[in-house]
């Protein structure tokens, strides 16, 4: 992925179709310009992360022996579309214009999500959603960055650290 590899100026289109194994003009077929693969790519990624981010609200019917599994299910969805997908979501989450945009709104549905799970009785309602919300993506982009993308670490057990630490915390 050209992007992902030399950022969006750097990144030209003869090496956008090389790589795809096309003709430019088919690449004119389908594209208007550079811009325009580039903000389909960003958006492709954005519409994925955003379903998975509002799956990953609790129903009202969990109970307590499940939740923390629960949890990790949706955590695990989200480190999966970033392994699956490493180039689009290093696009769409770090080297895009929108990275700070799509993360705000991820930001903003987890806090959302949190608010009404609180609401369900699963959380305490005394605690500072926004904050929780933007520690929990700042967490997932450097885990995603420097545990994931390097391969040391799977989306199962960086599910399970995150999900471990928010619910418990470091006490004993």
């Amino acid at each position: 992925m050209q992007f992902a590899i030399h950022g969006f100026h750097k990144t030209k289109i003869s090496e956008i179709v090389k790589e795809a194994n096309v003709t430019q003009p088919t690449f004119y077929l389908y594209f208007k310009s550079k811009e325009a693969v580039f903000q389909e790519l960003v958006d492709v990624f954005k519409e994925k992360l955003y379903h998975h981010v509002a799956q990953s609200k609790l129903p009202a019917d969990v109970a307590e022996e499940g939740l923390m599994e629960r949890i990790a299910y949706g955590l695990r969805a989200v480190f999966e579309l970033f392994q699956q997908n490493e180039e689009v979501a290093r696009i769409g989450f770090v080297v895009s214009e929108e990275a700070t945009t799509i993360k705000a709104e991820m930001t903003a549905q987890i806090e959302s999500n949190l608010t009404e799970e609180a609401r369900l009785g699963y959380f305490h309602t005394n605690v500072n959603f926004s904050v929780v919300a933007a520690a929990m993506v700042g967490a997932i982009e450097y885990l995603a960055i420097t545990k994931l993308w390097t391969g040391s670490h799977t989306p199962d057990e960086l599910a399970e650290e995150i999900t471990q630490l928010f619910l418990h915390g470091l006490k004993i």
